[in-house]
């Protein structure tokens, strides 16, 4: 089915138009040019109402120095005959295939954006990024991942911070290659310098044996020679005392002492190095969160360009309105501009191309104000609308020649100004 599009169009005696009759080119830009106040955007606004309903009837419709009440009539390209006419102003649509109905019949074919593109123009670019990707289906999906990719980019950040956190700390902190690598027990200490100490006694014992048998030894000989009667039994006992001494001095002559200086620095040395184990053990533990949160890290920098990748794939997997059009990070961009930094041209390129992919049978869209455009800007528009088959019809605060027609004190310029077409109205030219 064609796009519907509008052949010609009638408005009397609605806000500041008093009487405009157009026929706006098929494709292309349709210029309605003027001064301020001489009742360009009266013709949008009639449009907008003939079509789009009640609601975008103007709260003061009526030309306010005429008696008689708004004429609408337009024509479409299909036949079809819209009106508002009448006390009241009436829809009256005639249909050339013979379908009856009122507002639900312009419905099918009106897009709300076509006639109401401010709205669109001054939303927001999340709101423009989401329209686009509702009338595309993937809206919710692609908002879902950009979900996805926000929660871990948030994730991974936090984790990023933790992971440079815990690599400062543990570059800071002091590390002692000469102390053990477990903690040292003072009393496994305590225990070996006792066991030293029970050894070293019994040594001792065995010196003081030794010393009591040489005393001994010297008591019997000075008995030998004091006591010559008792000398064969003292001789017995010498003899067997000096045996028992030679094996004493024997003994005590291979005995060694164990030293107990260096167990003794250790014990009093036991907290420095303890302190400097745990000292160690905290640093690698350190280095070891450092390097789990670390590959945390990385583990969602994965997870997110994935993320990316699906919703580029997504984006790519459907058919966008215009090429070089797409969304990243919930907003439009095409030729690689977000939309305030797309020229004006392109926006208006953006927002029908948006206007016709919502409903592919509404082939018009209304412009106001494009005095914003320069006049190469405003032909390079005209000829991308006439490329892509699309009709416009815009207002312009300008009285140039890139202007189709010119609106001057409510009529058209130049032509002359002829009886309406409203047979129940009684029109004389110039009076209303």
């Amino acid at each position: 089915m064609e796009a519907m599009k509008i052949n010609k169009l009638e408005i009397e005696n609605i806000k500041r138009v008093k009487a405009v009759r157009i026929e706006p080119t098929a494709n292309g830009l349709t210029v309605i040019g003027g001064n301020n106040n001489q009742g360009k955007t009266s013709v949008l606004d009639s449009i907008a109402w003939a079509l789009g309903g009640e609601r975008y009837r103007p709260s003061e419709a009526q030309f306010r120095e005429s008696a008689v009440p708004p004429y609408l009539h337009i024509v479409m390209n299909n036949g079809l005959v819209v009106e508002r006419k009448g006390k009241n102003s009436s829809l009256k649509i005639t249909d050339s295939t013979g379908r009856k109905g009122g507002q639900q019949i312009l419905n099918e074919f009106v897009e709300q954006l076509a006639i109401d593109l401010p709205k669109f123009m001054e939303a927001s670019s999340q709101e423009k990024a989401k329209t686009l990707l509702k009338i595309i289906g993937i809206g919710d999906r692609l908002e879902q991942l950009d979900k996805k990719e926000k929660e871990l980019a948030s994730q991974r950040t936090a984790v990023g911070r933790i992971a440079d956190q815990k690599e400062k700390y543990a570059k800071e902190m002091v590390y002692y290659p000469e102390a053990p690598n477990e903690l040292v027990s003072p009393t496994e200490l305590i225990l070996q310098q006792q066991e030293i100490l029970a050894r070293n006694g019994e040594n001792q014992k065995k010196r003081e044996r030794e010393s009591q048998r040489r005393q001994q030894a010297v008591s019997l000989a000075k008995e030998v020679e004091s006591i010559r009667e008792r000398l064969l039994k003292k001789e017995k006992e010498l003899e067997e005392a000096n045996a028992l001494l030679n094996a004493a001095i024997k003994e005590a002559s291979e005995l060694h002492d164990e030293p107990t200086a260096e167990l003794e620095q250790s014990i009093l040395n036991i907290e420095e190095t303890n302190r400097k184990v745990r000292a160690n053990l905290d640093k690698d533990k350190a280095e070891e969160d450092a390097r789990a949160y670390r590959e945390q890290y990385d583990g969602l920098t994965v997870e997110i360009n994935q993320a990316r990748k699906d919703r580029d794939g997504l984006l790519q997997s459907v058919e966008l309105p215009l090429p070089g059009l797409s969304v990243a990070d919930g907003e439009l961009i095409y030729g690689g501009q977000k939309w305030d930094n797309m020229s004006g041209s392109d926006r208006l390129k953006v927002a029908t191309a948006i206007v016709r992919k919502l409903n592919p049978k509404c082939g018009f869209v209304l412009l106001d104000k494009l005095e914003q455009m320069d006049v190469n800007t405003l032909n390079e528009f005209g000829k991308w609308l006439e490329r892509e088959g699309l009709q416009a019809i815009a207002t312009r605060v300008s009285t140039g020649d890139e202007c189709s027609i010119i609106i001057e004190d409510g009529y058209v310029a130049g032509r002359e100004q002829q009886a309406p077409e409203n047979k129940n109205a009684k029109w004389k030219a110039g009076e209303f």
